[in-house]
């Protein structure tokens, strides 16, 4: 694919989200910590932490609301297929417990999926609430995380840092929505969440992983949120740290040498690389570290990348262009795949595995084509394939949420 050879220069992101709630740096608890991001001259907002400022904004919100009200497409296929998700049930129960025990790939599984299933149940239950102003949802929502809020302890097993950032990167969402949208959480609960999520899940992803990508990208975007949320701008910052170092050991550009950028923690070099890499030895723009592997978790990388990337967006620091190219390649190469492309013999060995798209690829599609005016087919493509997408771990909604919104909330 040809990468663009110039982006259209994109100055610090700040984000007018109408009646979104901005908390200076006297609110901010614990940490009291600055939003600042200095590196790469993407800049950020000192003092404040934007609110609801989790994937969506305020005004993002009223946007896609007001295309539902007028009945536009695809938003309004979008919220018939949320409304219609089991997760959306009206009846639906949480499944909380003290410990969850998560093994490889979740064997044994004690709570992993009813914790998944959970997180999920009570962002799509905020979003409905703030879509339809049926009050039931927040309700349903607020039942959701109490009910975890007040029961877990801790995750346990040799999964519980990658489970922990696949739900962390969704409470917090759910979360947000709720506590600035809607009056009927009681503050204490509000505490009790909050307090959940820096004493269970925070400490099982703060320090990252040097397993997969996509663990620790997930981590990320877990960190992000949770920082967000408790108002720790320093605990914020630090996912927008790790992900500027990470990113580049994911995605491959030539522009990188003869062998991938090695992850920034661990002794990744020679052979460990390698193999690190799944054998794969020809590089070319867009490879990611896990696409010998599968392109399910090459999915769940991106996703977790391009979900922490509008999050900070949202907050004023400027991911989206600080790794343009590399991003724009990792989409394109894998897209054309999941579109139906031939793989050639020198890839993998000529075979990729679990070549099917996930509910992903519009908050990426939009942020690169639709806000920054970058051309890319392939993405496009996929994203006219799936629509409107559904919800699979930290992959919810994104049609709802993200379908054509271009650079609302932002200047």
């Amino acid at each position: 694919m040809r990468l663009p050879a110039a982006l259209p220069g994109v100055a610090l992101l700040a984000c007018a989200c109408g009646s979104t709630t901005s908390h200076t740096v006297a609110d901010v608890q614990p940490g009291g910590a600055t939003v600042s991001d200095a590196g790469s001259g993407a800049g950020g907002r000192a003092g404040a932490l934007l609110h609801p400022g989790i994937l969506v904004s305020r005004a993002m919100l009223d946007f896609v609301k007001g295309q539902i009200a007028a009945g536009a497409e695809p938003w309004k296929s979008a919220l018939g297929k949320a409304s219609a998700s089991k997760l959306a049930d009206p009846a639906y129960l949480p499944h909380a417990i003290a410990d969850v025990d998560c093994g490889p790939y979740s064997n044994p599984d004690v709570g992993c999926t009813d914790e998944k299933n959970d997180a999920d149940a009570a962002y799509t239950h905020a979003l409905l609430w703030y879509y339809t102003g049926d009050a039931s949802h927040a309700d349903r929502a607020i039942q959701i995380m109490n009910a975890w809020a007040s029961t877990i302890q801790q995750h346990s097993n040799s999964n519980a840092p990658l489970q922990s950032a696949w739900v962390a990167e969704v409470f917090p969402r759910a979360g947000e929505i709720i506590r600035y949208t809607y009056s009927g959480w009681a503050a204490a609960d509000v505490a009790k969440f909050a307090a959940m999520l820096t004493n269970v899940y925070l400490p099982q992803v703060i320090a990252g992983s040097q397993a997969n990508g996509n663990w620790e990208l997930s981590m990320i975007e877990a960190i992000m949120n949770i920082g967000i949320f408790t108002d720790d701008a320093a605990t914020f910052q630090t996912g927008v740290s790790m992900w500027r170092r990470r990113v580049p050991a994911y995605l491959y550009l030539t522009s990188d040498g003869a062998t991938p950028v090695a992850p920034p923690t661990g002794s990744f070099v020679g052979d460990k690389l390698t193999a690190y890499w799944y054998q794969q030895t020809q590089l070319v723009d867009g490879l990611c570290q896990e696409t010998c592997r599968d392109l399910g978790h090459v999915q769940y990388g991106l996703a977790a990348m391009v979900n922490a990337a509008e999050t900070a967006r949202i907050q004023g620091v400027d991911l989206f262009s600080a790794e343009a190219r590399r991003l724009i390649a990792g989409l394109e190469f894998h897209a054309g795949f999941l579109n139906g492309g031939a793989v050639p013999a020198w890839l993998c060995g000529g075979t990729l595995t679990a070549v099917r798209p996930d509910p992903t690829w519009e908050i990426a599609y939009n942020a690169y084509s639709n806000v920054l005016g970058q051309s890319l087919p392939e993405t496009k493509k996929l994203v006219q394939t799936i629509r409107p997408t559904a919800i699979d771990h930290h992959m919810a909604w994104e049609t709802l949420t993200h379908a054509e919104i271009g650079a609302v909330g932002l200047p």
